[in-house]
């Protein structure tokens, strides 16, 4: 069988009635040279069932199976252990991608040095009537250096991403005592180190479900352990520290309410903080 230069993970909790229009969209990409690992978090649906079909189809196709709910981070995580690839990328099991996204990322990665290690898409999330494009306009350094950027907020949507796996080897996986944000403080983490590479053009869509994972609960704990995590770095900008503690607070205030009100502040805050 052809070595397999790029790894794809999809982790996946409950979502078998979306699941295949994300691996469908990566068994349609247009660079081949890939394998697919589904990392099943502990389902209870029909997950498995889909995935036999899906593997009778497409022989790149792998199936992980936790015996019991670890989260997202501990999914990815599973998933980067067993893969093959040299680059690594994820897709979330509700979101998909358009036919040329890895090939457009793999010709920047085999033509660039090593010190790039991350390229990143544009990502239409769809949200209900409303499109929102990432990242937005008003961030000013897209492309290579861009730590001071990332440490100011999470504008990287992760299924755009396409990341050498030394990337992982030099800083490590994926927290899995965050319960949300863990893929911007692994940005935090990356970027100190490697630089990126942005495609700006929307090559992945982000559908946004009303059954989401997270809460407001689960994300001021997560921005709480990442300030602590990071104090060093983020006390050395002193605005910006003072905004993410103010953002933390807030998310504790917001938690009391009614998540669908929270999701709606929430949303603008994230907008107008970019």
């Amino acid at each position: 069988m052809k070595e397999k230069k790029v790894s794809v993970i999809i982790p996946t909790y409950n979502r078998a009635h979306v699941l295949k229009r994300s691996i469908q969209s990566v068994m349609n990409q247009t660079y081949k040279e890939l394998e697919i690992i589904v990392v099943d978090d502990g389902s209870t649906d029909d997950t498995k069932d889909l995935i036999n079909k899906l593997q009778q189809q497409d022989e790149r196709i792998k199936y992980i199976r936790h015996d019991k709910n670890r989260g997202a981070a501990a999914a990815r995580n599973t998933g980067i252990k067993a893969s093959a690839g040299i680059y690594i990328a994820f897709n979330d099991s509700d979101d998909e991608w358009l036919p040329t996204k890895l090939e457009e990322q793999v010709s920047i990665l085999e033509n660039t040095p090593p010190y790039i290690g991350v390229v990143y898409t544009g990502l239409l999330r769809i949200e209900k009537d409303r499109k929102i494009y990432l990242p937005s306009a008003k961030i000013r350094k897209k492309d290579n250096n861009i730590h001071k950027e990332i440490i100011k907020n999470k504008f990287i949507g992760l299924p755009s991403m396409l990341m050498r796996k030394v990337c992982f080897e030099k800083v490590g996986l994926f927290d899995e005592q965050l319960p949300a944000l863990e893929d911007w403080e692994l940005l935090i983490r990356v970027s100190k180190y490697f630089k990126f590479k942005y495609i700006p053009k929307p090559l992945v869509i982000a559908h946004s479900l009303s059954n989401r994972v997270s809460t407001p609960q689960t994300h001021a704990k997560a921005r709480k352990l990442i300030l602590q995590k990071h104090y060093r770095e983020f006390s050395q900008h002193k605005k910006l520290l003072i905004k993410h503690l103010l953002l933390y607070l807030l998310l504790v205030l917001l938690s009391l309410l009614d998540n669908k009100i929270y999701y709606k502040i929430a949303a603008l805050i994230s907008q107008n903080s970019k």
